[in-house]
């Protein structure tokens, strides 16, 4: 009997033997994934055409343009005061850090400087606009990854910077804050003091991500090795922010080319990590928020006195001319290129979204993969919808 069972048992195995051989010839069918365009995952009103064989990515590229607002339009008809309530909603989570580069492209072609406290303003309530928008981030990671947990710790910390851009400014997502020559208002009394008990809490949720996010060994599996970038290829698709430092390349606009903020007047680090994955570009969007609330606070120590608006004109004409200014944003490089011939509104704008270069690569870097790793690499590369249909 045992004899006859081993037999039996060898005969089941060169069968099965067989029939795999013949798996491994035979192709299988393909199939085409649509990913969005209502996907939660998406970021927005996205859609991802992927072609699979079997888990595996074929080719993959975006469909982008449902959400598409025509803002570059819009501002030929609008006066530049009024340009700053259209670019609020660019990247919907960083409002007031759109508004910084247009601003300074106006005042550049109108030959005026913002006083000094006004340029401290605007570098403190761009930060505390970085630290919002990548707190979000950090949880809603954990979200696209399965993890929930962060997201609840990430919305309850973020009203704490809400509250504060709301008491300085009137507004929480859209603050249409600046202005040409300097900013609305100055910050109201006690504002200082409760930033800074914000900017511990910020802090405390950022000990608190290291441990429940970074150092989950799922969370680490999931993104360690995932969208590798080299730094050579992310170059060559005009990454930055993040997703190029996540490469190594150690670039920073507030550092190497300053706009005339406040960055220089305090001490930080340009955080980059050199393996170019998921994790690293995460990781060092972790090290920006706590980078963040170091600038912010030594801003606020050494607020220079003064006033907050320089002298203008009471109707803004803007001499023609043209001026591109960028900026560090949350999400990488903002841009505005202005064309003027001298009206009260411009002639032409283009704006330099840094999520629509960031997106460009995803066709590279989903090539390959496998389908539960699509949304981590999208996850990782951190767009706004709104910063690509502008």
């Amino acid at each position: 009997m045992t004899a006859i069972s081993d037999r039996r048992q060898l005969a089941y195995v060169a069968a099965q033997a067989a029939e795999a051989r013949v798996n491994i010839e035979l192709e299988t069918e393909g199939m085409t994934l649509n990913i969005g365009p209502q996907h939660p995952a998406t970021h927005g009103t996205l859609r991802i055409v992927a072609r699979l064989d079997g888990e595996q990515v074929i080719d993959a590229y975006p469909v982008m343009g449902y959400m598409h607002r025509g803002y570059e339009k819009l501002t030929e008809v609008r006066t530049y005061p009024q340009v700053t309530t259209l670019v609020n909603r660019i990247d919907w989570l960083g409002s007031f850090c759109n508004e910084v580069p247009f601003i300074l492209a106006a005042e550049q072609l109108m030959e005026i400087e913002a006083p000094p406290r006004a340029q401290h303003i605007r570098t403190i309530l761009f930060e505390l606009g970085r630290i919002g928008h990548l707190t979000l981030f950090l949880g809603d990671l954990g979200v696209q990854l399965g993890a929930v947990t962060p997201v609840f710790y990430a919305f309850r910390d973020r009203e704490h910077i809400l509250n504060q851009m709301e008491a300085a400014t009137g507004g929480r997502f859209h603050p249409n804050f600046d202005r040409i020559g300097g900013v609305k208002d100055d910050f109201p009394a006690g504002w200082i003091a409760e930033t800074k008990q914000s900017l511990q809490k910020i802090r405390d949720f950022c000990n608190l991500m290291e441990d429940l996010l970074f150092g989950n060994e799922i969370f680490a599996a999931r993104t360690r090795g995932i969208g590798v970038i080299p730094a050579d290829v992310g170059l060559s698709y005009g990454l930055s922010g993040a997703n190029i430092r996540g490469s190594g390349v150690d670039w920073d606009l507030r550092r190497d080319a300053p706009c005339g903020l406040a960055w220089d007047q305090a001490e930080w680090k340009v955080w980059t990590h050199p393996d170019g994955d998921a994790y690293a570009r995460s990781w060092v969007r972790l090290q920006e928020v706590r980078e963040s609330c170091s600038i912010v606070e030594q801003l606020l120590d050494n607020m220079p006195a003064g006033p907050i608006m320089a002298k203008v004109p009471r109707i803004i004409k803007v001499p023609a001319g043209e001026a591109y200014v960028a900026t560090e944003n949350p999400l990488g490089e903002m841009g505005y290129y202005i064309v003027s011939k001298g009206g009260l509104t411009p002639f032409r704008v283009k704006i330099r979204s840094a999520s629509f270069n960031n997106m460009s690569i995803s066709p590279w870097l989903l090539k390959g993969t496998y389908v539960p790793d699509v949304i981590t690499i999208l996850a990782s590369l951190y767009f706004i919808l709104g910063d690509i249909d502008r």
